[in-house]
């Protein structure tokens, strides 16, 4: 017999372990939230630069900050969620605006946007 030849009784005791579906990390909403200060210019600027929102974009989402109190700039892992979070809120202070953002899970159907 050769080295490669299977025992077919032998092979019955092998017990088939099932593969476990791997879950998708959660994501996060970025949240701009409206204030009497930061200015709607400064507001788009962030959206283009920071989450690279096309400028008509920009405008629709800084207009849901203005009129509802907040908007999505987005939805990310939660590591960069929390990175863009650091890095707008140090640029808006070092131009004198108190923009702030926030992060929450994403619902299933925004992770899909």
């Amino acid at each position: 017999m050769g080295q490669w030849d299977f025992d077919r009784e032998r092979d019955e005791e092998f017990a088939v372990e099932e593969r476990r579906k791997t879950r998708r990390p959660r994501k996060w909403k970025v949240i701009l939230h409206n204030d009497d200060f930061t200015t709607m210019e400064f507001v788009i600027h962030v959206l283009v630069t920071h989450f690279h929102k096309p400028p008509a974009e920009a405008v629709h989402v800084m207009l849901q900050v203005h009129q509802k109190g907040i908007g999505v700039a987005g939805v990310y892992s939660r590591e960069v969620a929390e990175t863009k979070v650091a890095e707008v809120t140090d640029e808006a202070r070092a131009n004198g605006m108190p923009l702030r953002l926030t992060t929450e899970p994403a619902e299933e159907r925004d992770e899909e946007e």
